[in-house]
């Protein structure tokens, strides 16, 4: 739903960087504001696919029919007036704009589009719903409640020429006649200046304001609905559908004017920067590498414990009822690039083959004397797996261990190479490293502070079947301890540049970039996170050397995937979605990394 919804975006507005992350609309990396509750329809709330497709069609026409640099200007030059500072005050303005785009596309200012009916109706229904679902959750029964619903609901009357939507007989009437008198002028310039953003402005201003003032000089004994109405500016923190209340709520966030510092609702990695790498001349440290290890997994754990930890494995991927043939179909068709393989001859048209000239004097009537190159479709890529195998990442790891092994066997059908990486630490707080610098006399900025512990879960050189309980060893809890994730990438990467350098003779479709053939996905649920490294240096240490190793492989042309356990990745990850394993590995987990793999091209 979410995919459809925003291709019907990106066709309706021309933004091709539209996109869901989280249930929330972004533009590339940046999350778009709320502007008007009715656009962001609760997911769970209902099935009518017209309500989402309404939701993305109003945003679209946002984009498209708003300027948002002049309705900046204009914010920024109301507020210096001392205007539209109040929350209330902003909302309302901000659902007036957006209503007056719906408005365009309406019959009464459009009824020679008729190119775009659907476009109408989809609105008309995903307002409908949200007005009833307003209603519904009992928040026209507080005077605070009424009167805001009375005013949008006036607003959009007038505008598109459609009733108001009144769930009850005669629900409106009071407020509508209260209403009257005062906003009669600027209600019916919202009409006469609809097309022109800027004239616009002013009476959409005048009605918040009134409306505003008129909250703010409402009782207080609204009962519960008008407390949740009135606390709802501070649910920033609560998920989207965590109740009725924040899910029909009023209160939306204001645009920012700076995207950048723009926070989403979902889950965000929490990220900073040091001052010790920001200093001049400053790099990243390592107090010591002596304890440092690469291993394979097989090594970590005994042989009857894998043997255990793989039955369970089998368990687990046969209950999830995964399509092994289809994920590997779809991920060839996916990955594939021609190249060639060798000649065809003995063909009636192509390029002459010179062994067979002869035959023009032996056989002067036959024509099969060319050849032409073969093309297959051949998926000469490597895809690395790199896994968090850090504390935090344990109880996701049944899920994690059916995702990586079924992965690793669909690729390998497909004629993918694929490596299954991790990183953990050898030890919690520090291990020996800690204690050697502690006997060094504790210097300043020792820079990391602990055991790096790389694993080798499945090498590309190595077939599935033989790396079954390599495969395994993701099920065994007491590998996760912390995570240095920066170094982990840097690692992922040289033993890419070494698989590339080993396959450099594979004959690629010209014009192929070799980075193209590979990819690396960060699986992880949260920040770099070593105790002894933070306590040492800085908290932001580490997630400062992720973002800056990172970036600079994506400079290199590297193709570095972030996908986040319930986490956006994205202060760390230009390229990254966001995966929810919370009902376990299902079919539509590999349609959503599938879906990530194939926006490689595009940050």
């Amino acid at each position: 739903m979410e995919a459809l919804c925003a291709a019907t975006m990106r066709a309706l507005s021309g933004e091709r960087e539209l996109h869901y992350r989280a249930r929330r609309i972004f533009h590339g990396q940046r999350p778009l504001p709320r502007w008007a509750p009715h656009l962001h329809p609760p997911l769970a709330s209902t099935t009518d696919f017209t309500v989402f497709r309404g939701a993305a069609d109003g945003i679209a026409l946002r984009l498209s029919l708003s300027d948002a640099a002049l309705h900046q200007r204009i914010i920024e030059a109301a507020t210096a007036q001392g205007h539209l500072q109040e929350p209330a005050e902003r909302m309302l303005f901000e659902v007036f704009e957006q209503l007056r785009v719906e408005a365009l596309a309406s019959h009464a200012f459009a009824p020679h589009a008729h190119a775009l009916p659907g476009v109408r109706h989809n609105l008309t229904r995903c307002f409908e719903a949200w007005s009833l679902a307003f209603h519904a959750a009992g928040h026209t029964a507080t005077a605070r409640g009424l009167l805001v619903y009375c005013i949008v609901q006036m607003v959009r009357a007038r505008l598109t020429g459609e009733p108001a939507v009144e769930p009850d007989e005669g629900l409106l009437e009071a407020t509508r006649a209260s209403l009257g008198p005062a906003l009669g002028v600027p209600l019916a310039g919202l009409r006469r200046h609809v097309h022109d953003q800027a004239a616009y402005a002013p009476h959409a201003r005048a009605i918040a304001r009134h409306v505003a003032q008129m909250l703010a000089n409402a009782t207080e004994a609204d009962g519960e609905g008008g407390a949740a109405l009135r606390n709802a500016i501070d649910e920033d923190s609560e998920e989207e559908d965590d109740s009725a209340a924040v899910a029909f709520n009023l209160w939306i966030e204001p645009p920012d004017p700076k995207p950048a510092s723009t926070e989403e609702r979902a889950a965000l990695a929490a990220s900073g920067k040091s001052p010790l790498l920001e200093a001049p001349g400053e790099r990243y440290r390592i107090f010591t590498t002596a304890y440092d290890r690469e291993a394979a997994a097989t090594s970590l754990a005994r042989k009857a414990q894998l043997e255990q930890l793989r039955a369970e494995l089998d368990a687990r991927i046969e209950a999830a009822r995964l399509n092994l043939a289809h994920i590997a179909r779809n991920f060839q068709a996916l990955l594939a690039r021609p190249a060639v393989e060798g000649w065809q001859g003995a063909l009636e048209e192509g390029r002459i083959d010179g062994a067979h000239l002869a035959r023009l004097i032996t056989s002067p009537t036959e024509r099969r004397l060319f050849r032409s190159e073969r093309i297959e479709s051949r998926a000469d890529t490597l895809i690395t797996l790199l896994i968090d195998c850090s504390g935090s990442m344990r109880e996701h790891a049944p899920h994690v261990a059916v995702l990586a092994d079924v992965l690793a066997r669909a690729l390998e059908m497909a004629g993918v190479a694929v490596e299954v990486l991790g990183f953990t630490t050898g030890a919690w707080s520090g291990g020996r490293a800690a204690r050697d610098w502690q006997r060094a006399g504790r210097p300043r900025h020792p820079g990391r502070l602990n055991e790096a512990l790389h694993i080798v879960f499945k090498a590309a050189e190595t077939p599935w079947r033989r790396a079954r309980l390599g495969m395994a060893a993701l099920l065994k809890g007491e590998l996760f301890r912390e995570g240095i994730d920066g170094e982990a990438v840097g690692w992922a990467l040289a033993r890419q540049g070494e698989w590339e350098n080993s396959h450099s003779g594979g004959s690629l479709h010209p014009g192929d970039p070799g980075g193209q053939r590979r990819l690396l996905i960060v699986l992880s649920d949260g920040s770099p996170m070593d105790s002894a490294t933070h306590q040492a240096n800085h908290r932001h240490y580490l997630d400062h050397q992720l973002r800056e190793v990172v970036a600079r492989a994506e400079r290199q042309g590297a193709r570095v995937f972030g996908l986040g356990v319930g986490l956006d990745l994205s202060p760390y990850y230009s390229r990254c979605h966001v995966l929810d394993l919370a009902a376990g590995t299902e079919m539509g987990s590999f349609r959503e990394l599938m879906e990530m793999l194939g926006r490689r091209a595009r940050r």
